[in-house]
């Protein structure tokens, strides 16, 4: 693999990740834009003890533009993008309109705790957001990418999960994907994100306190004891290898949800080692494949990688995957509605069995 940085005309970093060593990456950005936005504002509220990013700047953001306008499709002539080469194999680059940002040459401590009063504490959304745009074909998939292409794209993650850790600040690293335009999608193109949030996010900070009383009670790891009892009662398992299983969880929220577990306990994807990284692919395509062949339409899904936070709870911690739909029939849709959005308490019409099975079952051609 060949990393290239370069950069765009508003100073941001782009990096290309190429399969051979003789690629040219000397391509210049020959836009003209605007200035970088200021970083977001944190909010602290005292009733959740959580923070909030306000970030005005990104409803501006590009909205599902036509297909010849595509930012993330490489540039050609009289249409120029964010990348500036005329093709390329995974790129990654700083977010346009990001929810947290470091610029240039800040690097304090954000200060700013939360305490301050009934209204609770502020502090600058300092972190990063990037792009990952996983391949060139506009009209492409992350299930059509080849298992070479799908090691890339994971050496891309690791690349920035490692560089991104290293932000003074940044407390937990995460890489996604949002795909479909019922999950909300601004752009077609296949691609993900990432965020390098400057705290631990609420949902980590559940599991890992869960897993901690999980061993302190039973002196074993949580993740990885679910994952032993899920391969073991097998019925909700939808695929597995030599190296990773996918099951839909007992508890699941999403009517279709698949969790994606390495059989052996990494803190991040960086401790994946290369047989268990090529080992991924074929199995998280043909899952992600099932899903498109379980109503015959294209599944809107999330797919969001669970690692270690930077400085805290690594020894609990299990590097996975958790894939959701929000599509529960063929012309239905789950809503987050009163017991969900207001009480965050889930009700799920599809039970995980019969969700594995359906999967199971699936067509995947």
């Amino acid at each position: 693999m060949k990393r290239t940085l370069t950069h765009l005309a508003d100073g941001r970093e782009l990096f290309y990740f190429d399969r051979y060593d003789d690629m040219d990456r000397g391509a210049v950005d020959e836009r003209e834009l605007p200035p970088r936005p200021a970083p977001s504002e944190l909010r602290y509220d005292p009733l959740t003890e959580e923070w909030i990013a306000i970030a005005g700047h990104r409803q501006s953001r590009t909205f599902l533009p036509p297909a010849d306008q595509c930012p993330l499709c490489p540039s050609a002539p009289g249409r120029l993008s964010e990348i500036p080469a005329s093709s390329y194999d995974v790129v990654v680059f700083e977010n346009r309109f990001p929810s947290f940002s470091t610029p240039p040459g800040t690097h304090d401590d954000p200060g700013g705790h939360a305490g301050a009063g009934v209204i609770g504490g502020t502090r600058p959304g300092l972190g990063r957001c990037e792009v990952v745009c996983f391949t060139s074909d506009h009209d492409s998939s992350f299930s059509s990418l080849s298992p070479a292409q799908v090691e890339l794209v994971m050496e891309a993650w690791i690349d920035r999960t490692a560089e991104l850790s290293a932000i003074p600040g940044v407390e937990q690293v995460f890489c996604f994907e949002n795909r479909g335009a019922e999950i909300g999608i601004t752009l077609a193109h296949p691609h993900g994100q990432i965020y390098a949030y400057p705290y631990v996010t609420p949902r980590t900070k559940l599991t890992l306190r869960a897993a901690e009383r999980h061993r302190e009670r039973t002196g074993g790891n949580l993740f990885a004891d679910v994952l032993a009892a899920e391969r073991e009662a097998g019925v909700r398992v939808v695929a597995a290898n030599e190296h990773w299983t996918a099951f839909v969880p007992a508890a699941a929220r999403w009517p279709f949800e698949v969790h994606v577990y390495p059989h052996r306990r990494v803190a991040d994807l960086s401790g994946l080692d290369r047989a268990e990284r090529a080992a991924f692919g074929p199995l998280y395509t043909g899952v992600l494949r099932r899903l498109d062949g379980l109503f015959g339409v294209p599944m809107p899904y999330v797919a969001a990688w669970h690692q270690a936070p930077v400085n805290v709870g690594r020894d609990l911690s299990y590097a996975h995957l958790e894939l959701f739909s929000i599509r529960r029939a063929p012309d239905k849709l789950k809503y987050l509605a009163g017991s969900e959005s207001a009480m965050g308490a889930f009700v799920n019409d599809v039970p995980p069995e019969e969700a594995a099975r359906l999967l199971r079952a699936a067509i995947t051609d």
